[in-house]
């Protein structure tokens, strides 16, 4: 099979943003995105995409903000989201379904509200809408929004950035929310990790996203209306060992009378990246 890097350019607030996305295989489009957290890139998805590119052409693309190149000085908010997503959708991408995880997922349930021809059918993986600390805390707080803008500051925030994505901190959260089988973090695959959150401009969207300032939605009422203007039926599916609170969210997601939710036996947030054969036998039936 054959495996297709490439590079686009976008323009953020007068900046340009280089943006990293891999193609492969053939058939009707499918378009992959990632979560967004300090360790996500598109590569995250590579697992699944391998198995899903035997029925069709996937593309998988990184956030601006996130990924693995190095990202510009910006102040990162889900206006600047919501207008990379359409800019890929009239651009980049036509594609039959997209397949969206964590806050990846309410962006393309916002954008397929607005205009569910561009999006295609939603799959969405682990679909969350409030970012770490609000959900740790379970409500957004204003002191949130001036931790997030503290990294912008030159030394000093780039030494508060590091705090917060040393060794130990990045492996207690993929301990408890991330990944559910601690042998699958292997020394290997922690130091890619680890490379994620030292890309030059990682920490300006990394802690954005873990103060709630990338949320796509204000309150879970607006992201279950939003969910319930999509015509077509949703595909939810996540882990059974989904973190409580995240998990609650979903449950609710799943009530609505246009989503089709799939739970597997395993698997917590990233469940898609541990257990890709089982994801990839779910994402096919629910887009069959």
């Amino acid at each position: 099979m054959e495996w297709t890097e490439d590079r686009i350019e976008w323009v953020a607030d007068g900046k340009p943003v280089t943006i990293g996305l891999t193609r492969a295989g053939s058939g009707p489009q499918l378009l992959l995105l990632p979560a967004l957290s300090s360790i996500s890139t598109r590569h995250e998805m590579r697992p699944l995409q391998e198995r899903l590119a035997a029925r069709y052409e996937t593309l998988s693309i990184d956030w601006p903000g996130f990924g693995d190149l190095p990202r510009p000085k910006l102040d990162w908010r889900p206006a600047l989201y919501r207008d990379f997503l359409r800019f890929v959708l009239s651009e980049i991408a036509h594609p039959f379904a997209t397949v969206a995880a964590g806050h990846a997922a309410g962006y393309a349930i916002a954008q397929a509200a607005e205009n569910p021809a561009s999006t295609g059918r939603l799959c969405l993986l682990a679909p969350t809408w409030r970012g770490p600390l609000p959900t740790m805390m379970g409500k957004h707080m204003g002191a949130f929004g001036w931790l997030a803008r503290g990294v912008d500051i030159p030394v000093a925030g780039a030494a508060f950035y590091r705090l917060n994505v040393n060794g130990p901190v990045i492996g207690m959260m993929t301990r408890g929310h991330v990944y559910s089988d601690p042998a699958w973090v292997t020394p290997g695959r922690m130091a890619e990790k680890r490379k994620v959150t030292e890309a030059p401009g990682a920490r300006y969207g990394s802690f954005r996203f873990v103060a709630g300032e990338l949320d796509p939605f204000e309150s879970r009422e607006s992201w279950l209306a939003a969910a319930g203007r999509v015509p077509e039926t949703i595909a939810l599916i996540h882990g059974e060992r989904t973190p409580r609170k995240s998990k609650a969210e979903m449950a609710a997601l799943a009530q609505l009378p246009g989503v089709s939710a799939t739970v597997l036996p395993q698997g917590k947030l990233s469940f898609y990246e541990e257990y890709p054969d089982e994801t990839a036998r779910a994402v096919l039936e629910a887009l069959a």
